[in-house]
């Protein structure tokens, strides 16, 4: 070992100074970068936004010794390599999960239970499984079951960050970062396995919120789900063709701004909606009603009740954006 540190240190450029020969000295061990390692290696089902994302923050922390993503099409093998998400990319998806220690389930819901029962028998025992799955309903229960015929552990996650593109073209090494990442653990779950899914995403700057699935279920379909659904049905009420031409013209900042999220993957949107159906329409019909007594107090020219309509929208957002920049 004595012999090998001094061959590394020999082959460096000369360095002035104690302070600069000492950092040669750690750059040279190898056990440097190993000391730091989440795990040896980490796989990415699915290598899109979040998991091109999560491959380049991992990758930018040094959490894994490597980093392999299955992705489905060939030509997306070079394109996940050049965007640096990963070290390896293949459309084998039992290579992919072999030897993996730990295993980020990164595909549209209505493939997750397919893709991971697929490589079950390549999942190595002891494994650790999660997910960035928006709905936790009956998939918390799938997957653990599923990873339990492979001697693996599954804990649920929900990464509360993500963007209207899609592709690994547009991930963000700074995608997780200061962003509430949801892990829903039940009380089957091993507990070593939901410290190591915690670590995970404070490791990638994450700041980790645990929730019962039930109960994630039924705030992401008010806080996420449905923001989705009303601003693309203010995009198919506005912008649907047969407007006058300048209808579009007229839609500024402010439309902008309340339907971006509308851009969104339509595939990943359906897969999520129908999954949260319960939950969505519950929430969706509480939309409605609200909307129904402002319609109905715009009618009756009731001043009072439509300024504090406004008027409470804005304080109670406003605390809340004071309260984000505050932890920020």
């Amino acid at each position: 070992m004595e012999q090998s540190v001094q061959v590394q240190v020999l082959s460096c450029p000369p360095l002035v100074g104690a302070v600069q020969r000492f950092r040669a000295l750690r750059l040279a061990c190898p056990w440097r970068r190993m000391r730091a390692v989440f795990c040896e290696k980490l796989t990415l089902v699915g290598v899109g936004l979040l998991g091109g994302s999560l491959g380049l923050a991992v990758r930018r922390q040094g959490l894994a010794g490597r980093v392999e993503g299955y992705v489905r099409r060939t030509a997306s093998v070079a394109e996940c390599e050049r965007a640096g998400a990963v070290d390896r990319a293949t459309t084998d998806l039992a290579e992919a999960v072999r030897d993996a220690d730990f295993i980020v389930v990164c595909t549209p819901l209505a493939q997750m239970r397919e893709l991971v029962g697929r490589a079950l028998p390549a999942i190595k025992r002891g494994a650790v499984l999660t997910d960035v799955g928006s709905v936790k309903h009956g998939l918390v229960e799938d997957l653990a079951r599923l990873a339990k015929r492979a001697g693996a552990h599954y804990v649920g996650s929900n990464p509360m960050a993500g963007a209207e593109k899609s592709g690994v073209a547009h991930a963000r090494a700074d995608l997780f970062t200061d962003a509430v990442c949801v892990i829903t653990p039940t009380r089957t779950s091993s507990p070593l396995a939901v410290g190591r899914v915690r670590r995970f995403w404070r490791g990638v700057g994450g700041r980790v919120v645990e929730l019962a699935p039930s109960q994630h279920d039924r705030l992401v379909s008010r806080s996420s789900h449905m923001p989705h659904v009303v601003a693309v049905t203010l995009v198919n009420q506005v912008l649907r063709p047969g407007r006058a031409e300048a209808e579009g013209a007229l839609c500024a900042n402010g439309f902008r701004d309340s339907t971006r999220i509308a851009s969104g993957s339509p595939e990943m949107w359906r897969d999520i909606v129908l999954a949260n159906r319960v939950q969505l329409s519950r929430s969706l019909r509480e939309f409605m009603t609200e909307l129904g007594a402002f319609v109905a107090a715009i009618r009756a020219q009731d001043a009072d009740k439509v300024s504090g309509y406004f008027e409470r929208a804005k304080a109670w957002r406003d605390a809340w954006v004071g309260g984000t920049e505050a932890r920020e």
